[in-house]
């Protein structure tokens, strides 16, 4: 099993029409995914990072690509138990980075933010651990 990098999981699930070096690479991607392969949780934050600012693809579709990317039976994603429920958190508005921040803790007694929104969000949503918002 070899560990995969953002850019081979952005070839093989973004077309990128204008890229002359993406249509290349994207053969390559493929035969990549389709071996037994690890895929690290930093990994999966850069690709939704890599999604949403650079492919600027709505929130639905960076999320549909990770879902579709835990899918795969022979792709192990690094605690996925936690991406899955930081995928529910970013579906219902939290960023994608704080949810995964949030599901990687839950067996902590609390998370300490200065971020309001995080806060107000994963109160809202009854997220674990409680969040614990600095002044």
């Amino acid at each position: 099993m070899r560990a995969l990098d953002t850019n081979v999981l952005a070839r093989f699930f973004i077309d990128d029409a204008d890229d002359d070096q993406a249509a290349k690479q994207r053969p390559a991607a493929v035969a990549a995914l389709a071996e037994r392969s690890f895929v690290s949780v930093t990994v999966l934050l850069e690709l939704e990072w890599v999604m949403r600012g650079l492919y600027e693809l709505p929130r639905k579709d960076a999320s549909r690509v990770l879902r579709a990317l835990s899918s795969i039976e022979h792709v192990t994603l690094e605690d996925r138990d936690a991406v899955l429920i930081a995928l529910d958190g970013f579906d219902k508005g939290l960023d994608f980075a704080d949810a995964l921040h949030m599901a990687r803790s839950s067996r902590a007694s609390g998370f300490a933010t200065f971020d309001q929104r995080l806060a107000k969000r994963a109160k809202a949503l009854a997220l674990g651990p409680p969040v614990e918002l600095l002044v």
